[in-house]
């Protein structure tokens, strides 16, 4: 999926909203666990209920490998649903990869050929060589960690060298040279406020994909307050806070309610655009 078409599928739905799929075993409502796969099970109930309410869904890998083989069949098979049912909605498969050249070529591999999934994300700290195999792929994205919503984003990435430059300043700066607008993003916490003001005067025409708002406590209105660019240019990403906001049989409805609801404040902030 190309920039224009993301930007025109926001456009469409009043939304950039992206439901994160972090889909615990150990939280799913129990009138699931009978079933032969109750993660996929939740995952189609929880897509079916937010299609049209969002533009993008984020399965968590670590959610999936912490389960072995299931686990991996039921992040395939969510993500064929998807694909299937679908097709307008952005895949990102929430993975953190980057590791020496041949081994990034093959987790490239798996994410862009083997599952044809949309974007990855990656982490910057080994460098060009690192990154450079997942770009490789016309039409796939990278989506690069710069500024993390967690707590400990500050023992590193804030740090700033002899000329004051912080270390995500220097990542967004140098990852420039191995990409453009079209095949980059960026992750930045929701947490950090702002910081969007100085991102936007480095990068000012990429996406940002943008944890952290819900139950990590960002605010919605300060990141499009300081984030948000003439093509959106965020994808927000709430996880929890969707798909864990009823814990009964009700679930589904439960998380159609709390995606309307930033749905709607998409919606009006949008308009202003």
């Amino acid at each position: 999926m190309d920039k224009a078409t993301l930007f025109e599928n926001i456009k469409r739905k009043g939304s950039f909203l992206c439901v994160g799929l972090d889909t615990d075993i150990k939280k799913v409502p129990e009138c699931l666990l009978q079933e032969d796969d109750p993660i996929f099970t939740f995952n189609k109930a929880i897509i079916d209920a937010t299609a049209d309410l969002c533009i993008a869904y984020k399965p968590n890998l670590a959610f999936y490998e912490c389960m072995g083989v299931k686990g991996w069949i039921a992040f395939e098979k969510t993500v064929k649903y998807i694909k299937t049912f679908y097709p307008d909605q952005f895949i990102i498969a929430d993975a953190k990869r980057g590791d020496i050249g041949n081994t990034s070529a093959m987790y490239a591999r798996s994410f862009f050929e083997e599952m044809d999934i949309d974007a990855l994300t990656v982490a910057p700290y080994m460098g060009e060589d690192s990154v450079t195999p997942f770009l490789n792929y016309p039409g796939k994205w990278v989506i690069l960690l710069a500024l993390t919503s967690n707590k400990g984003s500050h023992d590193f990435q804030l740090m700033e060298n002899v000329q004051g430059e912080k270390l995500f300043e220097r990542v967004l700066k140098k990852s420039q040279e191995w990409a453009n607008d079209e095949q980059m993003m960026y992750v930045v916490g929701a947490t950090q406020g702002r910081a969007f003001e100085d991102i936007r005067k480095i990068a000012p025409h990429h996406f940002l994909l943008v944890p952290g708002v819900g139950a990590q406590g960002g605010s919605l209105e300060e990141v499009c307050k300081y984030g948000m660019n003439d093509q959106c240019g965020l994808i927000v990403n709430s996880s929890r806070g969707i798909i864990y906001a009823d814990k009964t049989i009700n679930f589904a409805e439960g998380a159609r309610n709390a995606a309307a609801d930033l749905q709607i404040q998409m919606s009006n902030i949008l308009k202003t655009l």
